[in-house]
């Protein structure tokens, strides 16, 4: 089995739906001739031609408004938005329109249409390259919403994404595009490594959406996480000699409640660490559920880590990143309580 990074496994992803179903086309800034920013579309064009991985205008609002024509009208589109920061410009497209779409006829129109970002910080992006605003998608009804911590996910999810009639928002945390990452800034960075990191098949596979992923096995306190926040809490608990049970939530909607029920009743304990800023983040909407759900089995009350509640910095992206030392400090009180 061939090992692949983030980008190599995403790429890996288009091309079997591009050579697998004619009516999957890819459209955005760059993906075509240049490959896209990070070239998770390289070499498409080339081999499927530009009627079907197409380069758009820097007008995310048309990108948005394109593929939902397109899928209206029998295709099924990715599109990506270079980075999650510059989604705005197509945010009414897609509230109040792509997601509405069943709805609002009925279920006589549907648009299956995946939408691809590359969200998060840990690459000195600063406050327009660097968020991660994947709560503001998960309150938007008809809307499900993914994101992947290791290549093997990021391929099948993004097949299943891909495929499902309705549609998707499929958020990539590009601080693990070329490899894992445990959250420590004093190591050298590992975004921009060439070396693969994750077995993946060449062919088609799918990952559901809709179901989480116990990650890692443990009986004193549940670390639900996703994306980058998974291998943080990896080395966190491992560093630590902390036996943590790690849930990668991966797909946040439809949310797998009963995994994570499961492993809050089991562990008593309930640490939630995402990258996005804590306040209305979607770790309150995890929190609320557990609590509403394992009240009686919770021995200490849930804990979040998280970003602050500020743009994202440039000069002191590490004391904003939710990296290990701020996991360990959540891991120790909520074990201590």
């Amino acid at each position: 089995m061939p090992r692949m990074n983030m980008i190599q496994a995403l790429n890996s992803a288009m091309d079997v739906m591009l050579g697998r179903d004619n009516d999957v086309v890819v459209i955005g800034e760059d993906v075509g001739y240049f490959g896209g920013v990070f070239r998770c579309t390289e070499g498409l064009q080339r081999k499927y031609g530009e009627h079907r991985v197409i380069d758009a205008p820097i007008a995310e609002g048309g990108i948005i408004a394109s593929v939902i024509g397109m899928g209206v009208h029998g295709l099924r589109p990715v599109a990506e938005i270079q980075f999650a920061d510059y989604i705005y410009p197509g945010y009414d497209q897609i509230v109040s329109e792509l997601a509405r779409l069943r709805y609002r006829t009925a279920g006589d129109f549907f648009a299956p249409v995946t939408i691809r970002a590359p969200c998060g910080g840990g690459i000195r992006g600063g406050q327009t390259h660097s968020q991660s605003p994947e709560g503001i998608f998960t309150h938007v009804c008809g809307l499900k919403v993914v994101m992947p911590s290791n290549p093997y996910d990021a391929k099948g999810l993004l097949i299943s994404a891909i495929e499902e009639d309705d549609p998707v928002v499929f958020f990539e945390p590009k601080r693990i595009y070329n490899g894992p990452f445990d959250g420590d800034p004093d190591k050298p960075a590992t975004a921009w490594s060439a070396h693969p990191k994750g077995e993946v098949p060449d062919d088609y596979y799918t990952v559901p959406l809709g179901r989480a992923e116990v990650v890692r096995e443990g009986e004193d306190v549940t670390i639900v996480c996703y994306g980058t926040m998974v291998h943080v809490a990896q080395a966190t608990a491992k560093i630590n000699a902390i036996d943590a049970e790690i849930i990668d939530v991966r797909t946040m909607v439809p949310l797998d409640v009963h995994t994570l029920k499961q492993s809050v009743e089991k562990t008593g304990r309930c640490v939630i660490i995402h990258e996005a800023t804590r306040f209305s983040g979607f770790g309150a909407e995890l929190a609320a559920t557990l609590q509403e759900e394992c009240f009686y089995h919770l021995e200490t009350p849930i804990i979040r880590v998280c970003g602050w509640d500020t743009p994202y910095p440039h000069a002191f992206e590490w004391e904003y990143f939710p990296g290990q030392k701020r996991l360990a400090a959540a891991l120790e009180q909520a074990l201590s309580a």
